[in-house]
């Protein structure tokens, strides 16, 4: 790695966390985009030292952009934004339209995510195949990792401003939502 890296965030896509890197060469004019250590973009010797650079990230092709902005002198200012929002707006926007689960499997952690707006449900970046049926108080999505069977559970919460409730049960046990 350079002594240009201007930037490095971590972005969680239901595919998984992706750490996008970025250096600029003030001097040179370079700039060079990796997401998880792969060289998306190389550009040497621009003389535009601010602009906009734009990118894909994970398997759902999600648009990235790295704007670079003049502060004062030769001092830069590097923002990340994800489908046009910052990466702030997208991430708490994310966590409304996403359930996100971490577990430990027969010592694998896996990572469990639920698009609520589709019901698709991600495991460790892989898509899972899942069957949906009505119930008495919900929905529930059944799905299997490994040899255990999964269930997300979709209640009302009774309450309009907390909507629908998502649990995932692994074999039974219901396991804990975290937020990214």
């Amino acid at each position: 790695m350079s002594n240009d890296l201007a930037g490095v965030w971590e972005v969680a896509l239901s595919d998984g966390v992706h750490r996008i890197e970025f250096e600029h060469g003030t001097t040179t004019g370079k700039r060079v985009i990796l997401v998880d250590g792969k060289e998306l973009l190389r550009r040497d010797w621009m003389f535009k030292l601010v602009g906009k650079e734009t990118f894909n990230v994970g398997k759902s092709d999600t648009k990235a952009t790295i704007n670079i902005d003049a502060v004062s002198g030769f001092a830069y200012e590097y923002t990340l934004e994800i489908n046009g929002k910052s990466l702030k707006k997208y991430m708490e926007n994310r966590s409304k339209v996403t359930s996100t689960w971490v577990l430990n499997l027969d010592g694998t952690d896996s990572r469990v995510v639920l698009e609520k707006d589709t019901m698709d449900v991600w495991c460790n970046g892989q898509n899972i195949e899942t069957a949906g049926e009505f119930v008495e108080d919900g929905t529930e999505t059944h799905f299997t990792l490994g040899d255990h069977n999964c269930c997300v559970k979709a209640v009302s919460s009774g309450k309009r401003r907390d909507g629908i409730i998502h649990t995932l049960l692994v074999d039974g046990t219901e396991i804990a939502e975290c937020t990214e």
